[in-house]
Parts: C-alpha cells; sequence; structure tokens
C-alpha cells in the first residue's frame, strides 16, 4: 500500500465582505508568522519521526488524527487554544512525513528527490504568494472548482490506495500539485480582500497546501527518478 498520499484539504472556503487595509494587513502578518513556526515544529517533527525510524501511523490513523486535530481547531479557532491547536495538528502531520521521507532516503538518489522536493515547493509556494500579494488579483471564481477538485482527487486518491492502482496515484498527486498551487493563490486572495479573518484558520489551510504540495511532488519526483 502507498503510504505517500496527500492530506485532503478540508477547510471551508467561504467568501467575506470587504475589511480594512489595516485589518487585512494584520491578519498577513500573524498568518505567515504562524506559518513559519508551524513549518518549523512540523520539520522538527518529521526529522525526529525519520530519525528514529518510527513507522507510519497508516491512512485511517492519519486520516482520523488530521480530522479529529482539525475539528479542534475549528473548535477553538477564536481562543488562545487555537495556536495550540494548530501546533498539534501540524506536528502529527510532520510525524507522517517522517516515514515517508525515509521511504525516499532509502533509494539512491534519494537526498537529491527529497532536495528537489522541497525547493520546488518552496519555490511554488513563494512565486505565488508574492504573486497575490503584489497584483492583489482576486482569485475569488476559483473556490468552487478548488472545492469540487479537492474532493475529487482525495476520493481518487483513496481508491488508488486500496486498490493499489500507482498510475491513479501519480496522476492524483499531478492533480493536487495543481490543486494545492491553486489554493495558494485563492486563500492569500482571500486574506487580502477579507475573505479570511481568522489567521488560525488561514495558517491551516496555507500549511495544508504546502505539506500536499511537497508530498505530491516527492512521488512524482521519486517516480521520475525510478522510485517503484
Amino acid at each position: 500500500m502507498n503510504l505517500n498520499h496527500p492530506i485532503p484539504q478540508a477547510i471551508a472556503l467561504p467568501r467575506g465582505g470587504a475589511e480594512s487595509v489595516i485589518t487585512s494587513n494584520k491578519v498577513i502578518r500573524n498568518t505567515y508568522l504562524l506559518l513559519s513556526l508551524t513549518l518549523a515544529f512540523a520539520a522538527g517533527m518529521a526529522g525526529v519521526s525519520a530519525a528514529l525510524k518510527l513507522p507510519h501511523p497508516g491512512i485511517l490513523l492519519t486520516l482520523g488524527g488530521f480530522f479529529g486535530l482539525l475539528f479542534v481547531v475549528q473548535r477553538f479557532k477564536n481562543s488562545g487554544w487555537g495556536i495550540f491547536a494548530v501546533f498539534a495538528l501540524t506536528g502529527f502531520m510532520g510525524y507522517t512525513l517522517g516515514p515517508i521521507i525515509n521511504r525516499y532516503l532509502d533509494l539512491p538518489n534519494g537526498g537529491e528527490i527529497v532536495m528537489q522536493a522541497m525547493g520546488a515547493t518552496a519555490a511554488i509556494f513563494v512565486s505565488l504568494s508574492a504573486y497575490a500579494l503584489t497584483t492583489k488579483k482576486d482569485f475569488s471564481f476559483m473556490g468552487g472548482f478548488l472545492m469540487a477538485g479537492i474532493l475529487v482527487a482525495f476520493l481518487a486518491g483513496l481508491a488508488a490506495i486500496f486498490m493499489e492502482i500507482p498510475a491513479l496515484s501519480l496522476i492524483v498527486s499531478a492533480a493536487f500539485v495543481i490543486l494545492m498551487s491553486g489554493l495558494i493563490l485563492y486563500e492569500t486572495s482571500n486574506i487580502i480582500h477579507g475573505g479570511e479573518t481568522n489567521y488560525v484558520l488561514a495558517t491551516v489551510t496555507l500549511f495544508v497546501s504546502i505539506f500536499n504540495l511537497f508530498t505530491s511532488l516527492l512521488q512524482l519526483l521519486g517516480f521520475i527518478n525510478g522510485d517503484d
């Protein structure tokens, strides 16, 4: 069973009324600060998990842990406990990433594959975020497409895992690269135009986008470089 699967993006994609520039700038600042901290924390958890060669929890426990912790984030999004919930969620996702990275590091050129995936993920995120922030274009029209696309890709990903169809898994990974890139544009625009005023939820949306983007690129690059 292929454990290198994308985590579904389960954050709702609502649009709200326009907010002041000051409020939007505050949300952006808090979002990117919390995002940087959670990325560092998740990377640390992934490093510990990989170093200790901890086993992957499996698809069912992974999804159960993800959706359970996501519910907690939603429940406490407007309180200080929401910050702890975000770190719990991102730390758990970092732990699940460790065994996946180890799988690629065992390949002859595994280190290069992992670094390529990390570099491509960073380049895509920075480029798309900078584009949305500088142009200030409204990408709200992408909301419906992203919701439908993510749901279809998620279900197809589950089918690929349980039915063990490598070709379908690769198609899903390619789809998630496109969908997560779109979600980064959408959510950044959502913050700028006042559709998202909760930086806790904005952080989770962007974190999950980056996580899925990285794991999808990792699988695609692994296949290109001869990962069976």
